[in-house]
This record gives structure tokens, sequence and C-alpha cells, in this order.
């Protein structure tokens, strides 16, 4: 009896370490992750996102001759690394069971007097402006994400970039800025009539760098490794440093077996990781069919008309972003039973915010 009691109060030892939960005095926010519970999910969009760029057939270039395949793979590397930022924050997001993620068929209409208003103004002096979504307007803005906090009734509007590095000291990044404001002030009004009658009052706009280079939130900037703030979940930016170091060491290793190739050095170096021997073998019957890697095509992000922004779409441009918004005004959720609940607040509320984003909406 000694002895079981004994290796009882044991095991209940350990499970009492193993089970022990953080110490609160860390804990910045209620909800918490770590990279083994999304392990799985983030290993399939790697997966998913290695494969996307190892098939594809780029075109023969004169200028770079055999090194096009290179060249066409690290370009497909910058799309897909921006795709997959998307889809790691949305599974993130489900930890936080109030927030809401939209990332499909996004299109927010640049209603002219937004522009002008943001243009014009100092957007601090905007607070409590909020314009019809279906106003007359000048194209359209396609953001990445836009993350609704229905507990705070909170909006952001999101766009990730891999890295800020390319934009330096041109005035691309300003006039993306606008956009985004522009786009806020109508958010709350579209999200009313197209999601169901979903009711914000703060909107807050965000540029996240996943580069994570020093952020500048006054100016809307926020780094990667900040996300926790944003989302309102400890360890998010944790699982996404995992997230970005796991999937360059996959994309090293595509680009060192295609820079072989380029220079004629048949044989392959030993690899010792199990990552590596994976990809091995798609690779070797990928390169029988076709010789080269996915030429990749920029993502567009936004849309405008001809008459002031045709930088990338000229006339009879038939892709997504280029045709007109519509909106199904048929079918506003009328007969959602958890829509006609939230029936129960006034609309429009009596203050709407917009701004840049700020640490937790000053909540």
């Amino acid at each position: 009896m000694s002895f079981v009691g004994g290796s009882t109060s044991r095991r209940h030892f350990g499970d009492r370490l193993a089970v022990q939960p953080e110490p609160p005095v860390l804990r910045r926010h209620v909800h918490l992750v770590r990279y083994p519970d999304v392990e799985v999910d983030f290993d399939v969009l790697i997966d998913k996102a290695i494969a996307a760029i190892a098939e594809g057939e780029p075109v023969d270039d004169e200028i770079l001759g055999h090194y096009v395949n290179v060249a066409s793979l690290v370009r497909a590397v910058s799309f897909r690394e921006g795709k997959l930022l998307e889809q790691a924050v949305e599974r993130l997001a489900k930890v936080n069971p109030d927030l809401v993620v939209l990332m499909q068929s996004l299109k927010l209409p640049l209603v002219k007097a937004a522009i002008e208003a943001v243009a014009g103004n100092d957007w601090r002096h905007l607070e409590g402006v909020r314009l019809d979504c279906e106003a007359p307007a000048k194209g359209s803005y396609t953001p990445d994400l836009i993350v609704v906090n229905r507990g705070k009734r909170a909006a952001f509007v999101l766009d990730l970039k891999r890295s800020l590095a390319s934009y330096g000291d041109t005035s691309r990044l300003e006039e993306l800025k606008l956009k985004m404001l522009a786009s806020a002030m109508i958010l709350p009004d579209w999200l009313y009539k197209t999601q169901k009658r979903l009711m914000v009052e703060t909107v807050g706009v965000a540029i996240v760098d996943g580069a994570s280079r020093p952020s500048d939130h006054a100016s809307g900037v926020w780094a990667l490794s900040e996300i926790d703030d944003l989302l309102e979940i400890d360890g998010a930016a944790a699982c996404m440093a995992e997230l970005r170091l796991r999937f360059g060491r996959r994309v090293q290793q595509l680009l060192e077996m295609e820079a072989r190739r380029a220079l004629g050095l048949l044989e392959t170096p030993a690899v010792t990781s199990t990552a590596a021997s994976a990809i091995a073998v798609p690779m070797a019957s990928t390169y029988a069919r076709r010789f080269g890697a996915l030429r990749a095509i920029p993502r567009v992000m936004t849309s405008e008309d001809v008459t002031d922004y045709t930088e990338e779409h000229g006339p009879g441009c038939s892709c997504g972003c280029c045709e007109d918004p519509t909106f199904d005004d048929d079918d506003d959720g009328r007969d959602d039973p958890e829509a006609l609940e939230r029936d129960a607040f006034s609309w429009p509320p009596e203050h709407i915010r917009v701004g840049f984003a700020r640490r937790l909406l000053d909540a």
C-alpha cells in the first residue's frame, strides 16, 4: 500500500507540473496559443505554398538565360509568402472566438468624398465621420484581411507585407495609406450592408511588416512581432515567427537545388533534415515534366478607374480587381436569428472612430 500511495503521489505531482498554466503576470490577453497547437495546420499551409512555388513554367528570358528558373523562383516566393501570412493570421484568429476574419471577395469602394476628405485633412480630425459605401466611387481597394472584434465592436483593415524595405521613401506607401483610410471611412456601412448587419464603432488601419522592422503606430505601420495586440492573442507573434523560419528553410532548399542546376552541378548535397528529403521526390518528378519553376504573377491589391489609377491596369482589363464593385443588398440576413438579435442595437452608432490602428484601440 505504501508503494502504491507513493507512486500515485509522484504521478499527481508530475501531472501538476505538466499542466501548470503560464503565470498570469506574463499574460497580456485572455487567449493563448502556442506553436504545437497550430503546427499541423501550419505544416499544411507551408506544404501547399512550397508545392505552388515548385510548379509552373517560366518564360524564357534572353537576359537571364539559364538563370531564369532561379529568378522566377524568387518572384514566386515573394508572392506566396504574402499569401502564407494571410492564411496563418486567419488560422490564429480562430483562437479568439470574438474575432471574425474576412479575406475572400473583399472589394471596398473608394468613395470620392472619402478620398477628398483623407487627402485634404488630418485623419485625426475625421473621427465620427461615416460615409455611405454606395456613394459615387473611383475604383476600389482590396485589403488582405478585415478583422472584426465583435466584443469590442472594432474592426481592423490589415495589409500584410512580407517586407516594407522595397517601399523605401517613395510615395507608394503614402498612397496605400490614403486608400486604406478612405476605405475605412465606409467600412462600418459596408459591413452592415454586406455582412448581415455586422456593426462596428471603431475602425483601425494597420500595415503589417512581415520583416518586423521598427514599427510606427502613428503612421499605421505595425511589426509582425506585435500581432498579439492586434488579435488579442498571446503567443500569436511567436507562432508567426516560427512559421516564417520553417518556410524559409524549405525555400532555401528549393533555391539551392535550382541554383545547382543552373550552374550545371548535378550532384545533390547530402540532406539531413526530413523536410528536405520530403521535397526531393516531388521535385524530381516536377523537373522531369518541365524545366523551371513557377513564374509568379505580381499580386494586385487595388483596382482603380482608368482616369486616375491606370499605372498597372489598362482599359479592358478583366481581372477581378478591375470589375465594378457590386453589393448584394437582397441577402442582408434579415431571416438570420443572430442578425435579428443584433437588431437590438441602434444603427447607425452614435460615434464612429476611424484612424490608424492603435494598441488595443485605446480600449
